[in-house]
């Protein structure tokens, strides 16, 4: 439809239109863009990609004080993998993040919140995602899975953005809420938020088809 489109404009206005929809068509083919995230399809080899940890990022974002002050900060994916197959409710994802990455620009704070009063990364020092399904729906493609927090593991949605390949590489964002009290870390009640807003920039690399890596 967008190429019937702009050629009907450019019949009008020759060169410009058509020139300009072309030239889109050409950058979305060279870096591989997938309108829909869900599809496997052209730029997006079926296949696992493992979770390059030093092109990935975590952030995070809550409110301390009451919900007066901001503070943000990121985590450090250890490593993950991400499945893709033809058909999307078979695609699947396991991340791994390391409890004693937690960092928010404040050391004291930062030592408290790795400290057994909250996350005891000394014992449990792996936080971990691990979907259970992958599906379409009208707000988009999701990730359900469960996340494990301290050993106690709660059901987790990741809400995915498209999906970017270059070469033998893919780029995807997801975002989730997470909620500290579900997993037991209720220390400081309204001093310290309840509730994190999580951004993953995840930069993943074909490594090889599921059969030859169960083969």
């Amino acid at each position: 439809m967008e190429i019937i489109e702009a050629t009907r404009v450019g019949k009008r206005s020759p060169g410009h239109a058509t020139a300009d929809t072309m030239l889109r068509h050409r950058q979305k083919e060279a870096v591989g863009v997938i309108e829909d995230p869900g599809v496997s399809g052209p730029g997006v080899a079926p296949g696992v990609y493992r979770i390059d940890p030093g092109a990935t990022t975590v952030r995070f974002t809550t409110r301390a004080v009451f919900g007066l002050l901001p503070v943000r900060g990121s985590f450090t994916v250890d490593h993950g993998r991400i499945s893709i197959t033809e058909d999307i409710g078979d695609c699947a994802v396991e991340a791994v993040v390391r409890a004693a990455s937690f960092e928010s620009g404040n050391p004291q704070r930062d030592e408290h919140v790795r400290s057994s009063d909250y996350l005891d990364a000394a014992v449990h020092p792996e936080i971990v995602f691990r979907s259970r399904n992958v599906g379409r729906s009208a707000e988009g493609v999701s990730v359900q899975g469960s996340l494990t927090v301290r050993g106690m593991t709660r059901p987790t949605v990741l809400a995915l953005g498209p999906v970017i390949t270059d070469d033998q590489c893919l780029r995807v964002r997801a975002t989730t809420s997470v909620d500290r009290y579900a997993f037991g870390l209720t220390r400081a009640k309204g001093m310290t938020g309840r509730h994190l807003g999580i951004t993953l920039e995840v930069t993943a690399v074909l490594i090889g088809t599921e059969a030859l890596l169960t083969g």
